[in-house]
């Protein structure tokens, strides 16, 4: 059975319930047309109208709601000092402006520099395996080298196949760790898990290996258009890049498709942060290493350009 759920001004959301308990409320009045409600599986919060084939509220038949009569100051005041009705403007605290994407459950989708840092732990962590292997297939090629010294000529086939896996080893490691990881319950890579995002399809599901080595293989479109592929996703609709709209697939919060999207959050967050600035402070190092090498190097070449000439 679908588990439903209705948001209520002032109350927040309500369920899970099944489909026969809100056709109940719908009945009851305690429930609209234009009442916010999602379902598990379902891609975002949408008026009840939009469900009424699905729930069948055509047999409900909610009675009409009469228009509301004209309230004078006095009544204000009485009203206000009642138990809040389900149509109320909500008493609680204003939640901060960006703190939640929406109360009502709205998707929160990753931007371009949240993607950024989960991508800067990707690349570590794909870097560090792929290092991992060369140094083993080095090993392994020393040995099929050396046995093919000694005359070994099965050493040599063995050797010949260890270089060619080296030299395939990074998109292989690069594919096996996204395709495995997107596509796994958690539809995140590590560096996605540490920032709080993941990857689902257009309607909000988790990806099949099928879709997520697509995925993967969309990035070369990226380097081909010099990164702007990546940079679609801080300015399109639901910030996707250009990899995301060859797949079909979507980079939301952690929260986003569940049955708590107020859990959601904008923002970068601590951990992305961090990252962005270790990041910052690793690149202005590396230039300036290369600037100290460089300057040197152009100086000493100027210096025999000129005494040459």
């Amino acid at each position: 059975m679908t588990d439903w759920y209705y948001h209520l001004p002032g109350q927040g959301r309500i369920g899970p319930m099944g489909a026969d308990d809100v056709r109940e409320a719908f009945r009851n009045g305690r429930v609209r047309r234009d009442t916010l409600a999602w379902h598990v599986g379902a891609r975002d919060w949408l008026p009840l109208d939009r469900f009424f084939e699905a729930l069948d509220l055509d047999a409900s038949a909610a009675p009409a709601v009469p228009p509301p009569a004209p309230q004078t100051t006095a009544s204000v005041t009485a009203q206000a000092s009642d138990s809040p009705s389900p149509y109320a403007p909500p008493r609680a605290a204003l939640i901060e402006a960006g703190d939640y994407h929406a109360a009502a459950g709205g998707i929160a989708y990753a931007g371009f520099w949240k993607r950024l840092a989960a991508l800067m732990i990707d690349a570590l962590v794909v870097t560090i395996a792929y290092y991992v292997v060369l140094i083993v297939a080095v090993i392994a090629f020393s040995v099929g080298m050396a046995g093919l010294l000694e005359g070994n000529s099965a050493s040599a086939g063995a050797a010949q196949l260890i270089g060619v896996v080296a030299l395939f080893a990074y998109p292989l490691v690069s594919a096996l760790y996204y395709v495995s990881l997107e596509s796994s319950s958690t539809q995140a890579t590590l560096g996605k898990m540490a920032v709080g995002i993941k990857v689902t399809d257009d309607t909000g599901r988790r990806l099949g290996r099928g879709r997520a080595l697509g995925r993967w293989a969309s990035h070369l479109l990226c380097y081909l258009t010099v990164y702007v592929g990546y940079f679609m996703a801080g300015f399109t609709a639901r910030k996707r890049g250009l990899h995301d709209m060859i797949a079909g697939t979507l980079v939301v919060d952690r929260w986003a498709y569940t049955a708590h999207p107020d859990r959601q959050r904008q923002g970068l967050g601590a951990v992305a942060l961090i990252v962005l600035i270790l990041g910052g402070l690793a690149a202005v190092a590396y230039a300036g290493i290369m600037l100290a090498i460089a300057i040197p190097a152009y100086q000493e070449y100027v210096r025999r350009a000129v005494g040459g000439g």
